[in-house]
């Protein structure tokens, strides 16, 4: 991982939601980009300087940053 990567966000599991690790930690499942910013919060980042397109900052596993359901979780 690149030093400057800090951030991944998994494939959304069958419930919709992706798991979230910040410098090695699993910060928790967010369902939504709304979640993920407040993990980052929590973890120390301020919010308003999170841009979710900045792949030095973050990698997007599965879908990008408007992709929160899973396409094997069905009706």
């Amino acid at each position: 991982m690149s030093p400057d990567l800090r951030v991944v966000v998994y494939p959304p599991d069958a419930e919709g939601r992706r798991r979230v690790r910040y410098d090695g930690e699993i910060l928790g499942r967010a369902h939504s980009a709304r979640d993920l910013l407040e993990f980052l919060r929590r973890a120390g980042l301020a919010p308003d300087a999170v841009r979710l397109d900045d792949p030095l900052l973050i990698e997007w596993r599965g879908g990008g940053p408007t992709v929160w359901t899973s396409e094997a979780g069905g009706a």
